[in-house]
This record gives structure tokens, sequence and C-alpha cells, in this order.
């Protein structure tokens, strides 16, 4: 009777280890199918303590623009939605693998999901690079990044074009179910990422590039465009969690300080974004910064940069023909 019981007890952790044991055996798998699905596309740069991956196009001596890319992507989304774009108007384009994702490292472990720790590694590889000051594009998470980047590194940028950007403070907390709460916890959160993680986001990757694009139709071939699989692989899961959960606390630490900022922002955003809505971020954002121009593109979602990319990349050579002009924003009253 009491063995009975005993094995009864035994059951549910001995399924849990054989479910972990194969989620370990298929990410694994997953990452190294992934890596050789799509190797580094361009060169690396050396920051401290590793490096950071980067795609880059058009000529070496064109104005630069530095592309940052939003959660769950890489450096080849916003190459592929507008970066080639902007290099056949000249520019020189350098995209980013963000901390974490892609091909770059994350030096810091959990604490480089602050966008302040990100803009720090952007700023010492553009340094390396010697390239800057230079029109800085963030699109979704890394508008938190590029704002980042132009308060605490403004010799390394000349202008904003903030994409449909996360940059004011998120409502309160988040309330959690308690087995919510346990899957954030560091030692979870790595295992689960390195177990169930990658298979479950394989089987839900397609839906969620067909949600992202709403209400919009996804762009055909989007998937291999971006890359997207890349962040199925078990580091970068991890990472993107990380910046999900810890943004809340950068934005605030980023956000009374945006009155500081003088020099030429475009904020664009789809007026039917549902991920990140303008009326919540775009345009109380506009508002914080002195001078910042607001274009709402009717009928536009989240990924305006593969659905409307002219109206991005003309942003972007508005800014740069504003910066070679001189202008400055007024101060904020």
């Amino acid at each position: 009777m009491v063995s009975s019981l005993l094995v009864l007890l035994a059951l549910p952790f001995a399924v849990a280890g054989i479910v972990l044991a194969l989620g370990a055996v298929a990410s694994l798998i997953i990452g190294l199918r992934v890596g050789s699905l799509y190797p580094p596309a361009g060169p690396f740069v050396e920051v401290p303590g590793g490096r950071l991956a980067t795609m880059q196009a058009g000529p070496a001596d064109g104005p630069p623009v530095v592309l940052l890319h939003g959660a769950s992507a890489n450096s080849a989304d916003p190459m592929g939605g507008v970066g080639h774009l902007l290099a056949a108007r000249g520019f020189r384009v350098i995209a980013f693998d963000r901390p974490g994702f892609g091909w770059s490292d994350r030096p810091g472990g959990a604490a480089d999901a602050d966008p302040a720790a990100q803009a720090r590694l952007i700023a010492d590889a553009l340094a390396g690079m010697r390239v800057g000051p230079a029109v800085v594009l963030g699109h979704s998470w890394a508008g938190a990044l590029a704002l980042a980047l132009a308060l605490d590194h403004p010799e390394r940028v000349s202008g904003l074009v903030l994409a449909a950007p996360v940059g004011m403070p998120l409502p309160g907390p988040v309330s959690l179910p308690w087995y919510w709460r346990l899957a954030l916890k560091p030692p979870v959160l790595w295992l689960l990422s390195r177990t169930v993680g990658p298979p479950v986001a394989m089987v839900y990757l397609a839906e969620a590039a067909r949600r992202v694009f709403k209400p919009e139709e996804p762009v055909p071939g989007y998937l291999e465009t971006a890359r997207a699989p890349l962040v199925m692989r078990p580091g970068t899961l991890l990472a993107n969690v990380q910046d999900l959960v810890g943004l809340p606390q950068g934005l605030a630490a980023l956000s009374p300080r945006y009155g500081g900022l003088h020099l030429p922002v475009t904020i664009v955003s789809g007026a039917a974004d549902p991920i990140v809505r303008p009326d919540l971020q775009a345009v109380p954002l506009s508002r914080a910064i002195p001078g910042a121009r607001l274009v709402l593109l009717p009928g536009v979602g989240h990924m305006l940069h593969y659905t409307a990319p002219e109206a991005v990349a003309g942003a972007v050579s508005d800014v740069e023909a504003a910066v070679r002009a001189g202008a400055v924003p007024a101060s904020a009253p």
C-alpha cells in the first residue's frame, strides 16, 4: 500500500522529467538546425565582454543610419523591411543584432535587459567602427533603446526615427497568475528556455508572425526574410523574456529625461497598431520630446517597416536632411 502510494506520488515527477528531457533534446536539435540555416550574415564588432553581430548595406561613405530591431527579432528584420531601401538611397546602413539576439553575445546576462545597458554596448560598437553621429532607427522595443542611446551617448546619435516605439512608462505592475510568476523566476526561466521553450516557439512561430502584422496581411516570405526562426534558440528565448519583463523599469528611468533631447526626432506609427497602441505610446511620446514630429499612418499596423517602408525611409531621409541643415528643436517650455 505504502509503496503504491509512493509510486503514485512519484509519477508526476517522472513524467515531468521525461518531458523536460525530450524537450532538451528537441531544443538542441532546433538550435543546431536554425543556426545552420541562418548563419551570421555580416561582420562582428568587438565590445567589452563579447561581440555584436551586424548586417550592413549601402555605400561606405554614405550618411550612416543604425537600425535597431524590436522583440523576438534580429538585424534581418529591419534590414529586410527598410534597410535595403535606405541603402539604395545612398545611406550606409548598419543593423545590429541586439545583445542576446541573432548572433550577438549578451555579456551582462540578465542585466542587459535594461535598454541603457544595451545602449552602452551599441555605443561601444559604433565607437569601435568609428561611426557616428548617426541617425538611429528603433522599432518597437528598440524605441526605448534608441532613446537611451541618444540620452546617454549623444556623440553617437545625430537624429532619431522611432517606428511604432515603446517609450512611455507602462501601466502599473502586471498581475500574473502564480504559475507565470514561478516560470519567470531566473532558474525556472533558464530551464524552460532550454527544454520546452524552443519546441513551443516552433509551433507558434507562424501564428505569432500573422498576429504581429494585424490588421494587415503578413508580407509574403516574412519569416525567411527576417530570419525569424533565430528566436527559437534557447539563449534568445531567454533574452527575449528578460527584455520584456525588464522594460517597465527601464522606461521608468528613461522617460523623465526626454525633455533634455535636442535633436531631430520623427515618430512614425501605424494608426491601427494593436500591439503598441499609438494613443498610449507614440502620441504622448511626441509630446514629451521637444520638437518631435509625429506621423500616424492610417490603416497601418505594427510592422510598418514592411507594410509602409517608403514612409519609414522617408522619415529617415527627412531627419538626415534636418541634421544636415543644423536644425535643433527648441527646448520644452
